[in-house]
């Protein structure tokens, strides 16, 4: 499987769903390397997964621009793929089908569909299941196949809307762990949104947090952690202090957080 990821740059993206509307966000500049894991923490209401939205192609801004490797996002891609809370499967259909579904409609070659579906399936550790329906399968197992379905387009960007928040803690945290490993290993990028801040610091290697009507970014925190994180070591303790401070300041109060941010 080769993948890639993409320099991510975001420049003065400001969005209003409608003229009488107000503005959900305003004039966010952001810049993420390839290969980063980024998260985007924040109250509902600051415009996080409206953000991912305009990065998926799936909205429009009212203002400025979101730009994957300098190419200006203007509609859907395989090469940037969105994942939901839901899983959005089809339950009538197995495992491999469901993966190779996207590979289907484009009408690839059956040799390179099972090719790269075998890939996928091995990756997110489904192979016992390859030929089950789906509607047989855990929750967990669910977000599996939705997450090979996304990998097997290889893309250069992942985007991640709470996709683990409808899971038990257990099967939650071994998600965590397998994504951010997955994305290491193959080097594409993930952008994704919680108000996890254990998920934030067990999968990302850099957090920013929203806050305000309009929302705005306040605050960025680098994760600068080995792997595997584990949730009871004191680093990973610490930093979660750090984030969870900054994170209260900035969501109940816009005016104190960036003097928060800047004694970090």
């Amino acid at each position: 499987m080769s993948i890639r990821g993409t320099e991510i740059k975001i420049e003065g993206l400001t969005h209003r769903y409608n003229a009488k509307s107000p503005l959900t966000f305003n004039k966010i500049d952001l810049v993420s390397p390839p290969g980063e894991v980024l998260a985007i923490i924040g109250r509902s209401g600051c415009g996080k997964s409206t953000l991912l939205h305009i990065l998926a192609g799936v909205l429009k801004p009212t203002e400025g621009k979101a730009l994957l490797n300098g190419e200006s996002v203007e509609s859907p891609s395989p090469r940037w793929v969105m994942m939901f809370q839901a899983p959005h499967l089809f339950p009538w259909m197995t495992v491999r089908e469901n993966v190779g579904v996207g590979l289907t409609f484009a009408r690839w070659s059956k040799n390179e569909i099972k090719k790269r579906v075998d890939e996928a399936i091995e990756l997110v550790e489904l192979k016992p299941h390859v030929d089950s329906n789906v509607q047989d399968l855990s929750g967990g197992q669910q977000q599996r196949v939705a997450l090979a379905r996304s990998l097997v387009m290889e893309p250069e960007l992942l985007l991640l809307d709470e996709p683990f928040s409808a899971l038990d803690a257990f099967t939650r945290a071994s998600l965590q762990k397998d994504v951010r490993a997955i994305a290491k290993r193959l080097g594409f990028n993930i952008v994704f949104v919680t108000h996890d801040i254990d998920e934030a610091i067990i999968m990302a290697d850099r957090a920013v947090i929203m806050a305000g009507s309009p929302g705005n970014i306040v605050h960025k925190l680098d994760v600068d952690l080995p792997d595997p994180r584990e949730r009871q070591d004191p680093s990973v303790q610490e930093l979660r202090s750090r984030l969870m401070t900054t994170f209260e300041q900035a969501a109940y109060s816009k005016e104190e957080a960036p003097a928060a941010a800047s004694g970090q």
